[in-house]
């Protein structure tokens, strides 16, 4: 890969491939969003039951949260590094980004394994439904990010179009700001939103 062929990634997204990419990660990114405001309506409205017990957050939570911010800043660095052809910067930035967003993962099924260990189980519980829920739905997402992402950085090493596998790198950094987004929300949703915030906020405390 050289310069002068990286130059050309702008006139790649302009391509009808690239747009395409572009328009459907947007279009995808829209739909997982509704989805997921729909299940955190759907806890809200389910914290006014009389069986709702809440639990504490895991401090594992707090680490992944640093991972996956590690992997979006990692991400958006290679992404910056292959539009002016740096590749071996793009390399480093981009296996550590993946090594971030597994150990993210990782250490969400560690704060699993706590909560289990306390016996906070799925069943009988609904925050507890709903934070594994959350949590897995999130994850799965998280796991088809990886999937680009492994299919992107095989093409750092094998792809002779490197406008192309820049083109890749910007919309998986563009993806990862999105999972971030995404988590913080869920986040602060399961750990911050309590029934007694909630009807502040709606004024019938």
């Amino acid at each position: 890969m050289n310069a002068n062929a990286t130059l050309s990634v702008a006139g790649d997204r302009r391509g009808g491939h690239g747009i395409d990419a572009g328009i459907g990660l947007w279009v995808f990114m829209g739909v997982v969003t509704t989805l997921f405001l729909l299940f955190v309506t759907a806890y809200v409205m389910r914290m006014d039951g009389a069986d709702w017990s809440a639990i504490a957050m895991p401090w594992q939570l707090w680490l992944s949260t640093a991972l996956l911010t590690a992997a979006g800043v990692l991400l958006q660095q290679a992404s910056l590094a292959a539009r002016g052809a740096h590749w071996v910067r793009v390399r480093n930035r981009l296996l550590a980004g993946g090594a971030c967003t597994w150990a993210f993962l990782a250490v969400q099924l560690w704060a699993w394994q706590a909560l289990y260990a306390l016996r906070v189980m799925p069943a009988g519980n609904p925050a507890a439904s709903f934070f594994y829920l959350l949590t897995a739905l999130h994850g799965l997402h998280v796991a088809g990010g990886l999937v680009a992402w492994g299919v992107t950085t095989y093409g750092i090493w094998h792809s002779p179009d490197p406008a192309r596998t820049a083109w890749r790198i910007a919309l998986c950094a563009r993806y990862w700001h999105f999972l971030l987004a995404v988590w913080a929300l869920l986040f602060a949703t399961l750990s911050g939103l309590t029934p007694d915030v909630v009807r502040f906020i709606c004024g019938t405390a």
